[in-house]
């Protein structure tokens, strides 16, 4: 089923690649280039082939490590991505971190206080975080944070004058500086990351905290959890042994998803943020027609997904035994 899953992902994302109304051709050889020129060009990249043997061609590249070189740099798509994708990475774990670490604890807080002024606000705060646009938060929180009070660093990864001095070792700026011993570049880049891992912190929070109430909800009202309680077993007993126990699979899988969406739809906090991540670098891509960098990045995110869903199930036989007694 991964296999199949990536395959139709590739196949999919190949041909509305090839289909839509942008010319590769021209994002080479310019508009102003002769006919000669680009009909050279156009049989260079195999364009006159019919499409599924253009996918074939594509599919047995990429089997093989290679993902085309960049239209905009020439360069391998593949070094590109190896390049970008920890930077996302970095942002999207932080973001991850927070809604879990105060998600998680506010819903359970909203279930266990239903209707009282701890659940209303809770409520509130997730709704406002999942309706309200992150790139209107983002700009925002420009504005106040780094503008107005100038408590945090602004767009970027570092400030100019730290750029390149820290030895790349993983690409995640925070971990190299550190390892490193560079901690003035560390506190830098933590004060360039903290707004943008905290707007998609917020968002993961909204999302987290919201299925992590109706969760325990059901937990709470189910008829186990009353007779615990009239066996005389503590309230924090019954709420983190009994009720909480019971939704840590269902938990799981809603982090991962979450983590997911960050991964692959940080785009626009990418972009509010200049930070140079895979969401930043298939967005220049596209608007280029470079369709092998969005080809490339495409099947990253989709791997990431399939590799977050086995992390999922891998999970599952670790926290309840019934899925260990199905496997066997």
């Amino acid at each position: 089923m991964i296999l199949v899953t990536m395959l139709g992902l590739l196949f999919v994302t190949f041909i509305i690649g090839r289909v839509m109304p942008i010319d590769p051709v021209l994002s080479i050889v310019g508009e102003r280039a002769s006919k000669e020129v680009y009909d050279a060009a156009y049989l260079a990249m195999g364009l006159d082939k019919p499409l599924l043997v253009q996918f074939f061609v594509y599919l047995w590249d990429v089997i093989h490590g290679d993902f085309g070189q960049s239209l905009l740099n020439s360069r391998p798509v593949l070094e590109d991505i190896k390049r970008v994708f920890p930077a996302t990475l970095e942002l999207a774990t932080l973001g991850t971190l927070m809604g879990v670490l105060i998600g998680v604890p506010l819903g359970v807080i909203s279930a266990v206080k239903r209707d009282s002024w701890i659940d209303q606000i809770t409520r509130v705060v997730a709704l406002v975080g999942y309706s309200m646009p992150i790139f209107w938060l983002g700009l925002v929180g420009l504005l106040v944070f780094y503008g107005v009070l100038g408590w945090v660093g602004g767009p970027g990864r570092v400030g100019i004058f730290y750029v390149d001095i820290v030895p790349v070792v993983t690409g995640m700026i925070l971990v190299d500086s550190a390892l490193d011993g560079q901690w003035d570049v560390f506190r830098d880049a933590l004060s360039h990351i903290v707004l943008p891992a905290s707007i998609l912190g917020y968002y993961s929070l909204a999302y987290i905290s919201r299925m992590t109430r109706s969760f325990m909800l059901e937990q709470l009202g189910s008829e186990y959890i009353t007779t615990a309680r009239v066996k005389g077993l503590s309230e924090w007993t019954v709420i983190t042994r009994h009720a909480f126990g019971n939704i840590k699979v269902q938990l799981i899988t809603v982090i991962a998803l979450s983590y997911a969406s960050l991964l692959e739809g940080s785009v626009l906090t990418e972009i509010i943020f200049a930070w140079p991540g895979i969401g930043s670098y298939i967005t220049t891509a596209l608007l280029s027609a470079d369709m092998n960098a969005v080809l490339g990045g495409t099947v990253v995110i989709g791997l990431v997904f399939v590799c977050l869903n086995v992390f999922s199930d891998l999970l599952y036989a670790f926290f309840d035994p019934r899925s260990r007694d199905d496997a066997l």
